[in-house]
C-alpha cells in the first residue's frame, strides 16, 4: 500500500482542510492510463466508489484502482517550492 512521508502527509492534511472543504475531503490520485505511468493528483471531497483510501498522519488520499495497483510498493514525498507550488515524488519502499 502507498506510504507518505511526513512532508506529504503535511502537505496533504494542509490541501485537505482548507476552509469550505468537508470533513471527508482528500487528495485524490488517478491514472492517466498512458503507456509510461502518469498520474493526475486532484482535491476531492471524498472517495469514488472503488478507490482505496490511505489514512496517514492526519492525511488522506484516494487511489483509483489502477492507481492504488501501481503505487502499491511505493512512498509520496512532497515539497513546496519557493513559489509555493506543491511538487509530489514517488519512491520505492524500503
Amino acid at each position: 500500500m502507498l506510504t507518505l512521508t511526513e512532508n506529504a502527509s503535511t502537505i496533504v492534511r494542509e490541501i485537505s482542510t482548507q476552509p469550505g472543504l468537508p470533513e471527508t475531503a482528500g487528495l485524490r490520485i488517478t491514472s492517466e492510463g498512458t503507456t509510461e505511468p502518469s498520474f493526475a493528483v486532484s482535491a476531492a471531497d471524498q472517495a469514488q466508489e472503488g478507490d482505496q483510501i490511505v489514512e496517514q498522519g492526519g492525511a488522506t488520499i484516494f487511489l483509483d484502482e489502477a492507481a492504488a495497483l501501481m503505487l502499491a510498493d511505493k512512498v509520496l514525498d512532497a515539497a513546496v517550492d519557493a513559489s509555493g507550488k506543491v511538487e509530489f515524488a514517488l519512491g520505492t519502499q524500503v
